[in-house]
């Protein structure tokens, strides 16, 4: 994705509201996800390796003076009062005190229920482009702080580059990784991501690793049986996958993935993917195209 234009960055003019536009929100993969523990409070402890996709949403902000934070147009099956972005921009405002507002357009290109971060890396973007256009001058850190109320997958965009996650997600350390390329299927359905964690049959316990120790070949997803096992569609998919290249579920699902070692056969396994399944090529990313926004 390219970095967007910012448009201006300098006072603005009172007859012209500023404006951001095609701010990028990467998706992103699990590369492995072990459930090591459940606080007294019911959060899962996790750990995880997270990778930056270099494909995502992209988001416009303009801004308004009066206040008011709208998303202007429709994104299918999430009402404008319940959008993560609408969230973020009001808990933003909330926590700063600004007086200003914004209209906000959604460009939804990832699958929802797909477990690639897509709301959520909708959401950090909105923090640190709006935390620009207004103004607000808070740091990565405090942005990943606020961003965590929001949901547990929202620091890492924030954080803003590969990285090793323990706690909820949280606790992030960068994580160095060889440039890659990945196919990407969605097989069709949508994976509510708390009632995997709710399952009974959810392995809790696995013991926990280093991060110098890790390595995908030592790895799994603790979330890929208990998902496959109600939805099919995701199990019938790692299948097919895993014929051309090792393949896994990205986080709560359903969307899997496999490394691939070039760009065409990249293009080869997509190419041929099912009819009735989605399937993209995708790069790494090695930051993300924020990251420079933010001390």
């Amino acid at each position: 994705m390219d970095r967007p234009a910012l448009t201006p960055s300098t006072p603005l003019a009172t007859d012209a509201p500023a404006r951001l536009d095609a701010c990028p929100a990467p998706a992103k993969l699990n590369l492995f996800l072990h459930v090591v523990g459940r606080r007294a409070d019911g959060y899962h402890l996790l750990q995880t390796a997270f990778r930056l996709l270099d494909w995502g949403d992209t988001l416009d902000f303009a801004l308004r003076t009066d206040g008011r934070i709208r998303r202007v147009n429709e994104v299918p099956g999430v009402a404008e009062a319940d959008d993560l972005v609408v969230r973020a921009a009001r808990l933003l405002q909330a926590h700063t005190g600004s007086t200003l507002g914004a209209d906000i357009t959604v460009h939804k290109v990832l699958p929802m229920g797909g477990g690639i971060g897509g709301g959520s890396s909708d959401a950090a973007t909105t923090l640190i482009a709006l935390n620009r256009l207004w103004g607000c001058g808070l740091s990565r850190a405090e942005l990943q702080a606020l961003g965590l109320t929001l949901g547990a997958d929202v620091p890492v965009f924030i954080f803003g580059q590969d990285a090793f996650a323990e706690g909820v997600g949280e606790a992030l350390q960068p994580l160095a990784l060889p440039p890659a390329w990945y196919v990407v299927i969605s097989p069709g359905v949508s994976v509510p991501t708390a009632e995997i964690f709710s399952a009974k049959d959810l392995t809790r316990n696995t013991a926990p690793i280093k991060m110098a120790d890790f390595a995908a070949s030592t790895t799994r997803n603790d979330l890929q049986a208990v998902a496959c096992s109600r939805y099919p569609e995701v199990q019938g998919a790692i299948d097919w996958l895993d014929a051309h290249a090792p393949a896994s579920m990205t986080g709560s699902g359903a969307c899997v993935f496999a490394e691939v070692p070039s760009e065409a056969e990249a293009d080869r396994i997509t190419k041929s993917c099912p009819p009735r399944w989605k399937a993209w090529k995708v790069r790494s990313l090695t930051r993300h195209p924020l990251y420079e926004w933010l001390q």
